[in-house]
């Protein structure tokens, strides 16, 4: 893989690059919309690829291993043959899901013991077998296995996961570089930085996985519960570190808001379940604000999504008749909204891609923020 860092915006640590991954390239800032079991949720491929505009999307190395299985996917020539999307793809370790369980999992140097939340199966993931794991379903980037540490997190939790997480992620690079691709396109490891909020325990962390010269490079752990600014804060101190000629991937964030603030911090990758979860259940984010189409002041309006023609969707469909739908608890509403919300992250990127391009990005983003915010 290869990254072209083309500029940095005046006054800001906004970039611009080109990405290039056997499947395509991407041009960044970039959002990917999550596919968490191999589609992107109630979204076709066509839709995603001509409207959309989605450059590369990604898929969770815990829900395949459960369900398809990665026998099938491997059968199928991999998750680009098994879905048919037939740009570069990106697949998180399951870290987050195994950790999210709960009760029903269990850490140990080994790895994570879990159940299964389909039919309560017993599985283990080790630093090995998930790097073996993402070698069959054959996604262009993959990811270190971690434990993603809660946002309130004390200090001593903190710094004991930390640690684990780096001994494992000496193990995954270990077991990468002993494997090779299964379908004859590279594939790049990237390493997560964790280290909850506090400023040490990231710095040593982004200290730690730049030893490992890597093709880019995830930071997790955040939008998980902390305060904003505290994620605004551990952005900063990471990047700081982190080499200027490598992609950043700040894993599952976030509103509007977080990406342009993040994208003014340096980061170049991002992934949210919000675009399409929120869609499905009313809520659209436009270039003015947040529209909760579900509000009777809509039932009669007859304009636009977002007047700005930020997504397809705009040119189609118009409030009233959506927020129909999506009272109506009809399939199609569900769609058109997950549309709009992934359209409109794709031109919100893309749009930053612009204006860091034209030397403008600072002021845009701020008139940005302001607008992003209002309940319309």
């Amino acid at each position: 893989m290869q990254f072209d860092l083309q500029y940095t915006a005046f006054e800001t640590k906004a970039r611009a690059g080109i990405l290039e991954t056997d499947h395509g390239k991407i041009e960044t800032p970039i959002f990917m919309p999550v596919g968490t079991a191999g589609s992107v949720k109630g979204i076709h491929k066509k839709d995603l690829k001509e409207d959309i505009q989605a450059q590369i999307i990604l898929g969770n190395t815990y829900h395949l291993y459960l369900r398809p299985g990665i026998d099938i996917i491997e059968q199928a020539g991999g998750l680009h043959r098994f879905n048919g999307w037939n740009g570069p793809i990106l697949t998180d370790s399951g870290g987050y899901q195994v950790f999210s369980l709960g009760d029903i999992r269990k850490l140990t140097e080994e790895g994570a013991k879990f159940q299964s939340h389909i039919d309560g199966s017993s599985h283990l993931f080790t630093p090995e077998n998930v790097m073996d794991i993402q070698r069959k379903i054959g996604a262009d980037i993959i990811m270190a296995f971690d434990e993603c540490t809660p946002g309130d997190a004390e200090f001593a939790y903190a710094k004991k996961s930390l640690e684990l997480t780096q001994r494992w992620l000496g193990r995954c690079w270990n077991r990468f570089e002993q494997t090779s691709p299964v379908y004859g396109h590279r594939q790049s490891l990237f390493p997560i930085v964790q280290g909850a909020v506090y400023p040490e325990l990231r710095q040593k962390a982004a200290e730690h996985v730049i030893g490992f010269n890597s093709d880019g490079y995830a930071i997790g752990g955040l939008s998980v519960g902390e305060p904003e600014k505290d994620m605004y804060a551990m952005i900063e101190v990471v990047n700081e570190i982190l080499p200027q000629n490598k992609p950043r991937y700040l894993m599952g964030v976030g509103t509007p808001v977080n990406i342009l603030e993040a994208i003014d911090r340096g980061i170049d990758m991002f992934d949210c379940v919000m675009p399409t979860r929120n869609g499905r259940n009313g809520m659209l984010f436009t270039s003015e604000g947040i529209i909760n189409i579900k509000n009777r002041k809509w039932a009669t309006d007859f304009s636009p999504v977002d007047p700005n023609g930020t997504s397809f969707v705009d040119k189609q469909y118009n409030k009233a008749f959506l927020r129909h739908l999506i009272i109506s608890n009809e399939m199609l509403g569900a769609q058109i909204a997950s549309q709009h919300n992934l359209a409109f992250y794709l031109w919100l990127v893309k749009e930053a891609r612009r204006q860091i391009l034209a030397d403008t990005f600072k002021s845009w983003k701020e008139k940005m923020v302001n607008q992003l915010s209002v309940r319309l």
